[in-house]
């Protein structure tokens, strides 16, 4: 197999990952809405959907237009990050439960979780976000997507990580010695 063709069945890979997260989202989403959730930042969704779509193909693009010359140490550590990134997304999935979802909703009443990743950091998934967006374009050096995305979403981040916070800000407090 060649290294593009890993690459092509990598991303392939990573766009079925993407689409099992849709459909956890939307039963969450429903089990949310279902228990009063309210949901806000609706404005940048349909932006974050064609950036990450777009992502994916992108990065394929560049590798098929491109050709570069990939240095197994960058595939086989970028490759690395990818899984990590992974696993740190599907540990924020599990920790979260239904409440996790690809949109802002918060259950009114409901406290913050503060168990698993979110001990140590109030967004862990965008560094899985943020991580994967500069390794999954590296493993076959396409570094253009990796440039792009990586600005692209800073922005995204930036208005989605306001409208996730404002929401956040509306629950009660986590009690200390809680493991909400």
């Amino acid at each position: 197999m060649t290294t593009l063709t890993a690459f092509v069945v990598l991303v392939l890979l990573v766009g079925l990952e993407r689409l099992a997260e849709l459909v956890v989202s939307q039963r969450n989403a429903a089990w949310s809405l279902a228990r009063g959730g309210v949901e806000t930042g609706q404005g940048h969704y349909p932006f974050m959907v064609v950036l990450h779509t777009g992502f994916l193909v992108a990065m394929l693009l560049e590798a098929f237009v491109r050709r570069p010359d990939v240095p197994a140490a960058l595939a086989w550590s970028m490759l690395a990050v990818v899984v990590a990134a992974q696993a740190l997304r599907w540990w924020c999935i599990v920790t979260l439960g239904p409440r996790w979802s690809t949109r802002v909703i918060v259950v009114p009443g409901l406290a913050p979780v503060r168990s698993g990743p979110y001990r140590w950091l109030s967004h862990p998934n965008y560094v899985a976000v943020v991580a994967e967006g500069v390794a999954l374009p590296l493993v076959h050096a396409s570094w253009v997507t990796a440039l792009v995305f990586t600005v692209a979403n800073a922005a995204l981040l930036t208005v989605r990580l306001r409208a996730e916070n404002a929401a956040l800000a509306t629950l009660p407090p986590v009690e200390v010695g809680s493991r909400a």
